[in-house]
């Protein structure tokens, strides 16, 4: 017999607990903070209705600990009954967190920083720019670039669909005279491993083969070109910039090869039996599979 999986923990968050309303984003949610000196303030994210938001976050949140990417912490929680995930705060009591758009905005010309979704302007060559014009010395703009394919390459593996420009960002020090800034870790993966899904239609998917199918039609939130009406999907986002951008792609996508099958199904196992459907879990699983399929043929 098999052991038993350990669970992920799920923490408790109390009315009483509660800080401002959060007023970014288009879901529900709201910051807090249990008592106790030290403590980390927290974001509480409602999933929407019938969707697996929670525990797509927190399986996302798992699997770039797994890789090493730079992440920002989530936990499942419940608040008065209601299940949900919680972010905790990576942003220092000396630091602000200036998002995508705002940055995008400073340095590329006739930027609309308030246009969300359909922005075509919202290209990796554009993000590259910030990562030129923010960072100073040659190795910081390296390694911002970096950071950056990682979180695409992380994209792709589980399918964000939602990398628009206020989610991902940099980070500056206030304390400091002379400006430094850091790149965000990666945050906000609510929208992956087909949590929009029913287990009507995974089933349909899984039992006709067409898991890849699924993965190749969604569009994504960064464009190719500003002339293109819509954005490719993640995965083949990282196929173009891999193919484009090889020495700062390549080395995310071969640090896949350190995630195992059993290392997926032992992940996606800890999610509490009740918070995940078992065809969910299956369909995750497959669809990270054939996504590793795809990515390891861009390595020669």
């Amino acid at each position: 017999m098999g052991k038993s999986p350990c669970y992920f923990e799920v923490k408790e968050v109390r009315q009483e607990w509660i800080l401002d309303p959060e007023e970014m984003g288009s879901k529900r949610k709201f910051w807090f903070r249990r008592p106790g000196e030290g403590e980390s303030e927290w974001l509480f994210k409602y999933p929407r209705e019938d969707t697996g938001e929670h525990w797509a976050e927190k399986i996302a949140a798992e699997i770039a600990e797994l890789l090493d990417i730079r992440h920002a912490t989530v936990e499942f929680a419940i608040f008065e009954g209601v299940r949900g995930s919680v972010t905790e705060s990576f942003v220092d009591d000396e630091q602000e967190l200036v998002h995508g758009n705002q940055m995008l905005e400073w340095f590329v010309r006739d930027y609309v920083a308030g246009r969300k979704y359909g922005q075509s302007s919202h290209t990796l060559k554009n993000i590259w720019q910030v990562m030129d014009e923010v960072f100073v010395e040659s190795e910081a703009k390296m390694q911002g670039k970096l950071c950056i394919a990682e979180y695409l390459v992380l994209d792709a593996l589980i399918g964000n669909t939602d990398r628009h420009h206020e989610n991902w960002g940099i980070l500056f020090d206030l304390g400091v005279v002379d400006l430094e800034w850091l790149l965000a870790p990666s945050f906000d993966h609510a929208s992956s491993l087909g949590r929009e899904l029913r287990d009507e239609r995974r089933s349909r998917l899984l039992d006709e083969n067409r898991v890849g199918d699924y993965v190749e039609k969604g569009h994504g939130a960064i464009f190719w070109s500003e002339e293109d009406q819509r954005g490719p999907g993640p995965l083949e986002l990282a196929r173009r910039s891999t193919r484009s951008f090889p020495d700062f792609f390549l080395p995310a996508i071969e640090n896949l090869k350190s995630l195992s099958q059993e290392s997926l199904i032992e992940l996606v196992d800890r999610v509490p039996c009740s918070w995940m459907s078992p065809l969910a879990r299956k369909f995750a699983i497959a669809q990270m599979r054939y996504s590793i399929e795809q990515l390891g043929g861009l390595v020669q």
